[in-house]
């Protein structure tokens, strides 16, 4: 019996399995002064619902990083400065353009008269070389060597020249009229062609070269003394190529031979040279100078080396105003035009001729050769070699 009431016990009967749970009831229970002790307990507050994580923003390239934010501030990238300079450069040569274009004298030299040649192929430039000395300081006539106003007993002029400018592909044409022609001036009758100038100005010496070639005069440009040695020396002077020394007798002006940069006042003696051993023929030697240094004169101004450096640029733009005058019809654009034609001369671009003479006098024209001349620039044709003078 007894061994049966051990094994019930050791299985957790009745009497050894109600000792142990009461024996680890009252180790769980707390103690009544112990309750008393504990802080009050708070409501716990409920926890809020997780949100999930943000998705990682996709990139564009595989595997890469994604892309950083824009950064607020623009910017100046190579197209923007590119653009803004640009910008700045159109700006200048409008406002270039406009002051040229409003700044240059203007003049009444071709109106309309009874009998005025009618228009034909091509256009007709008169181009002018006053010697009028109006204007010059005492200093600049001593510098020029070009003598006082009364020196030249009123305004003449040294340079005739007639340009004519093709509407097809026939070159352009540098025609010279030599100072001493005797051709009839309306209202003067028969006398030197430059004194049509002191008579009556360019208006009057514009009709008498109409009359006397059957051409009309389309645009009319004049310079000065001063104004050609000033336009000279703001671009630094002309590169020129002397073949031998020249020494006017008559003002004293030396020229060595070779090549050199010639400046406003040694420019100004090479044009108008002609008392020197340089210049057997007197005028027709002298006016194929001034062909010469024209077309020397124009590719200079017309070089990217010229326009686009403000050392020669500015100093023209201050120059360019007094020195030229123009007709009142007349525009920058047409005188853009003619510089643009006239820079083809040392390159062979353009024909340089004198009027035919029938001696060396210069004083009558060679009617048969002169009206050949006439004619084909009349009607746009290439001028007949045995006609060119050179």
């Amino acid at each position: 019996m007894r061994l049966m009431a051990d094994m019930r016990g050791s299985r957790g009967g009745p009497a050894g399995g109600g000792r142990a749970r009461r024996h680890q009831d009252a180790q769980m229970m707390p103690l009544p002064g112990a309750q008393r002790n504990q802080p009050p307990r708070t409501r716990a507050m409920p926890t809020p619902p997780r949100q999930p994580p943000p998705a990682p923003a996709r990139s564009s390239r595989r595997g890469g990083q994604p892309p950083a934010p824009p950064a607020n501030r623009k910017r100046w990238g190579f197209r923007r400065v590119a653009s803004l300079i640009a910008i700045v450069l159109v700006a200048l040569l409008v406002a270039m353009w406009l002051y040229l274009e409003f700044s240059i004298n203007r003049v009444d030299a071709l109106p309309d008269y009874e009998g005025k040649p009618v228009a034909a192929e091509g256009t007709n430039w008169l181009i002018v070389g006053s010697d009028s000395r109006a204007g010059l300081t005492p200093e600049q006539v001593k510098r020029l060597r070009s003598g006082d106003e009364s020196a030249a007993s009123g305004q003449r002029t040294d340079t005739i020249m007639l340009a004519h400018l093709p509407d097809n592909g026939t070159k352009p044409t540098l025609v010279s009229f030599p100072r001493d022609s005797v051709v009839d001036i309306p209202g003067h009758g028969a006398n030197k062609i430059n004194a049509a100038f002191a008579f009556g100005g360019p208006t009057l010496l514009a009709r008498t070269i109409e009359q006397a070639t059957g051409l009309r005069i389309d645009h009319y440009a004049e310079i000065g003394f001063g104004g050609f040695a000033r336009i000279v020396d703001a671009i630094g002077g002309v590169e020129m190529t002397i073949p031998e020394k020249m020494v006017d007798t008559k003002t004293g002006v030396t020229i060595p031979k070779g090549k050199q940069e010639l400046d406003g006042a040694q420019a100004l003696g090479f044009v108008r040279m002609r008392h020197s051993s340089a210049t057997p023929r007197s005028d027709l030697d002298r006016v194929v100078n001034q062909r010469k240094f024209i077309g020397a004169l124009a590719g200079e101004m017309a070089s990217p080396a010229t326009f686009l450096n403000p050392f020669d640029v500015v100093p023209l733009l201050g120059a360019a105003p007094d020195a030229l005058t123009i007709d009142e019809g007349d525009h920058l654009h047409n005188v853009v035009g003619l510089g643009w034609a006239l820079r083809g001369i040392s390159s062979g671009g353009t024909v340089t001729t004198t009027v035919p003479v029938t001696s060396g006098a210069a004083t009558n024209w060679d009617p048969a050769k002169s009206e050949q001349l006439f004619t084909a620039l009349r009607n746009d044709k290439p001028i007949p070699k045995d006609v060119i003078v050179n």
